[in-house]
């Protein structure tokens, strides 16, 4: 197993890693709209926070050496289920290989986000 830890995306705020390449398999803790340089929150509507969570997984792929391309599953989390196709608009924009989903509403996620994303990635 190699620990995955990048300054590109923010730092694990309790007993979790980024991510952990293991067996030629990158998987990759959930991500939520924070700026990796300051903590806060990015945005306050689907969009802006979509493209944050996708900055943040960019940078841990970038630290595994591998890209978007390289995605084989994601599973995604929403606030709100009516976000759906505002937060399909811009996770297409970089999941342009169209790996395997689940899309999921769940009650609340952390710091009342409206999104979380994880992903597991070849190497």
């Amino acid at each position: 197993m190699k620990k995955i830890e990048t300054t590109k995306a923010p730092a694990a705020i309790g007993p979790y890693s980024q991510g952990y390449i293991v067996n030629g398999l990158l998987f990759t803790s959930g991500q939520i709209p924070l700026d990796p340089a300051t903590g806060e929150i990015v945005g306050t509507t689907i969009e802006e926070q979509t493209h944050q969570v996708m900055k943040n997984l960019g940078g841990l792929l970038e630290a595994a050496g591998i890209s978007y391309q390289n995605v084989v599953k994601t599973t995604c989390f929403l606030a709100d289920m009516n976000d759906f196709a505002a937060f399909n608009a811009v996770y297409a924009q970089y999941m342009t290989e169209k790996p395997a989903r689940s899309c999921v509403a769940v009650k609340t996620l952390p710091k009342n986000v409206l999104c979380e994303v994880e992903l597991i990635a070849e190497v």
